[in-house]
């Protein structure tokens, strides 16, 4: 029983010390940009050893790559959630005011997301990694469509809920594009929620 209470302790300490490399890897990620970042400059921020960063991770990429993957895993469950409070039908106008909520989060998620859309330009297998993490995202949408199907109607011009899935995924990509030149965050978000709207509906508000 002593044994098993200490390795609970060991593995209660491991979790709690890559969670904090991770947190303090985000603030340093997003204050510099990844590959102006040190291995120090991480254990610093966290207030660990280069020993505990190397116990959790074998190189600083492997790290970039895990914050990436927290965080994009977390926005899909966070829209998921979102988008399954209303009936079977969509309340589109309310459906998107929660998932402009979600999706926007904060300029420093997105100056980390932004660092890691570049290295993935050039490396295959960073892109199939952004890939498969932007697959689902917009799987959560196009679940969510498909459910509400046969009780609201999506404008034609969309085709099929994968269509319009892609269609929201490109309009968050675009909007927060200029957020970060303009740093406006309000103004992001009720331009996402206007475009959103007119994209899921006939312009008007309605269902199409």
């Amino acid at each position: 029983m002593v044994v098993h209470d200490s390795a609970r302790r060991v593995t209660r300490r491991r979790v709690h010390t890559r969670a904090r490399l991770l947190d303090a890897a985000f603030e340093v990620f997003a204050a510099k940009g990844f590959g102006r970042v040190s291995i120090e400059e991480v254990c610093e921020a966290a207030g660990y050893s280069r020993g505990a960063f190397y116990s959790n991770f074998d190189s600083l990429d492997e790290l970039f790559f895990a914050l990436y993957r927290d965080r994009a895993e977390l926005i899909a469950r966070q829209v998921a959630d979102a988008l399954a409070l209303d009936g079977p039908g969509l309340d589109v106008p309310a459906a998107v005011d929660r998932v402009t909520e979600v999706l926007l989060l904060d300029l420093d998620w997105l100056l980390v997301k932004t660092d890691f859309l570049v290295h993935a330009a050039r490396d295959a297998g960073v892109a199939q990694t952004l890939l498969e993490h932007r697959e689902k995202l917009r799987q959560a949408i196009a679940d969510r469509l498909a459910r509400a199907r046969g009780h609201t109607e999506l404008p034609a011009v969309l085709g099929d809920v994968d269509g319009a899935a892609r269609a929201v995924v490109a309009a968050y990509d675009g909007v927060t594009t200029q957020l970060l030149l303009d740093k406006d965050v309000e103004h992001a978000r009720a331009w996402l929620g206007q475009l959103l709207t007119a994209l899921l509906t006939d312009g008007s508000g309605n269902p199409g």
